[in-house]
């Protein structure tokens, strides 16, 4: 398992609680906008830092203070120690939270088999006919599918989310992953800022960001479906 970040604090990135998050390395995507190109890239320059040991001692010091701890990246399902880490979080007594890109549905489904997750974000990039173009030339589309009807299925808290940036997303795109997630719990419009992209040069020129009326009308396109729309920031 390679670490390549940690938040000590945060009271965003699990809803309602405070938490801190680790960031594994690696990702099987090749999203344009992905604001973490060295997580997504695997790089380890900071590795020493964050070698599990010290991660461990500091989560060990923050009890009576953290309610849970994120788990995002990169991809943490492609770490084969992830099953081992999030059990020893949980043995320490915190919420597990889990960002997916939801490629690999059967390490979620055993994920919730066996209780180590408490709280699912799985991102929806696009219209899953899209993915191809926009996010892995060679994705499994079936695979996304599957992890949406895994986590929906579950008893457990989760959200779907979707960067809302021109023209990977538009009022279309919302529709149709809205349908698709039909009577979801919520799903999250989250604001896309052109800044430290994986892909830059996807991005010559101005006018891939949403405005907040824009974001709005998505918003609308999509709350038909889902129980709760909501825009993050």
């Amino acid at each position: 398992m390679i670490i390549g970040g940690l938040l000590k604090n945060t009271l965003i990135d699990y809803p309602g609680k405070v938490s801190c998050g680790i960031f594994l390395t690696g990702c099987n995507f090749d999203c344009p906008y992905c604001h973490n190109p060295e997580l997504a890239r695997g790089c380890t320059l900071h590795a020493a830092e964050f070698d599990p040991d010290s991660i461990y001692r500091f989560i060990e010091t923050r009890k009576g203070f953290l309610d849970g701890v994120v788990i995002s990246g990169g991809e943490p399902t492609l770490q084969a120690d992830l099953f081992d880490l999030c059990r020893d979080i949980k043995e320490m007594g915190y919420l597990v939270k889990l960002d997916t890109n939801g490629s690999r549905p059967q390490v979620i489904k055993r994920l919730i088999a066996e209780g180590l997750v408490d709280y699912i974000a799985m991102d929806l990039k696009t219209d899953p006919v899209k993915y191809a173009t926009y996010i892995q030339s060679n994705c499994n589309v079936k695979a996304i599918l599957s992890s949406i009807e895994i986590i929906m299925s579950s008893v457990l808290a989760y959200e779907f989310r979707t960067t809302c940036v021109k023209p990977i997303v538009t009022a279309q795109t919302i529709e149709n992953i809205s349908r698709l997630i039909e009577g979801a719990r919520v799903y999250a419009l989250q604001r896309f800022y052109q800044s430290n992209l994986l892909h830059p040069e996807f991005f010559k020129e101005a006018g891939y960001e949403y405005s907040d009326d824009e974001l709005e009308q998505l918003k609308l396109v999509a709350e038909p479906w889902v129980n709760e729309c909501i825009i993050r920031p």
